[in-house]
């Protein structure tokens, strides 16, 4: 068995590109930036690393994206790696790894446009059809985000502070 999956929760580090192939399917680009932040157990102090991931939507999904997103925002992105290649001008191969967008919830308090940010969006969602969804629901309600309480003399998040 084999798995190919990756979870990220992150800022948008550019305003996400819209473009259509030529056969009209809808793909966006974007960066994302991942930061992580440990104790150096030497010298004590706090560091931090932050890691830039390209993602790549299609479809709905990438409009969606399109849509909503803006560099800065708070959003966690679900998918799996793909790693292309091509000729460089130079004659050199290039290679570029992806992380082929399948699942994404917008994680900012304050949403923009009526997308709510607590719902997620998944591709079989984004490609459903107007027959299967109601036009006659009530929008989704925000829920409350949870959040965790840490002492800053604590290193770690205990399993105990978690509210779900």
């Amino acid at each position: 068995m084999d798995l190919n999956k990756v979870m990220l929760i992150g800022n948008v580090t550019r305003d996400p590109e819209l473009r259509s192939t030529p056969s009209g399917q809808s793909v966006a680009s974007f960066g994302l930036a991942t930061n992580r932040v440990w104790k150096d157990p030497t010298s004590g102090e706090r560091k931090s690393a932050a890691e830039f991931h390209n993602i790549v939507a299609w479809r709905k999904l990438a409009e969606i994206c399109g849509q909503y997103l803006r560099k800065g925002s708070k959003v966690y992105v679900e998918g799996r790696l793909q790693t292309r290649n091509w000729q460089g001008q130079d004659g050199n191969k290039r290679y570029m790894t992806e992380v082929i967008m399948e699942n994404m919830i917008m994680l900012d308090r304050k949403p923009q446009g009526d997308f709510s940010p607590s719902s997620g969006m998944s591709q079989q969602a984004a490609s459903a059809s107007p027959q299967q969804t109601s036009a006659h629901s009530a929008p989704p309600q925000p829920e409350e985000i949870p959040t965790i309480q840490i002492d800053e003399n604590q290193d770690e998040v205990r399993i105990e502070d978690i509210p779900f």
